[in-house]
């Protein structure tokens, strides 16, 4: 898992190693769900990805100050939104800004 960080939000990114030779070298990164901070309320909410890449609000869980208590959501992922996530309540593996602001955190 890494976290993509831009500005008011964090994606969770799931990154699995090459596993095809004609595909490349490359790791594969897939955004599995968002958390969006709203500096007026200064509180976090999360949102789910669709098929399409689309992130929603997911209704389950208010918003809230600590980005913690949504990970701990992804974690439980009681109706199965967040399948494969199961590790996101633990610290992802690195955090990085987009690629277009060239600057990265490990």
């Amino acid at each position: 898992m890494e976290c993509d960080a831009g500005p008011g939000y964090l994606t969770i990114v799931e990154c699995r190693p090459p596993w095809r030779k004609d595909l490349g070298p490359e790791w594969t990164r897939f955004p599995i769900a968002r958390l969006r901070y709203t500096s007026t309320t200064r509180r976090w909410a999360l949102h789910w990805r669709d098929r399409h890449l689309r992130f929603h609000r997911y209704d389950q869980l208010p918003a809230s100050p600590h980005a913690g208590d949504l990970l701990q959501e992804t974690g439980r992922h009681p109706i199965a939104i967040f399948a494969g996530l199961a590790v996101t309540a633990q610290r992802p593996r690195a955090i990085r800004q987009p690629a277009s602001t060239g600057a990265r955190f490990r």
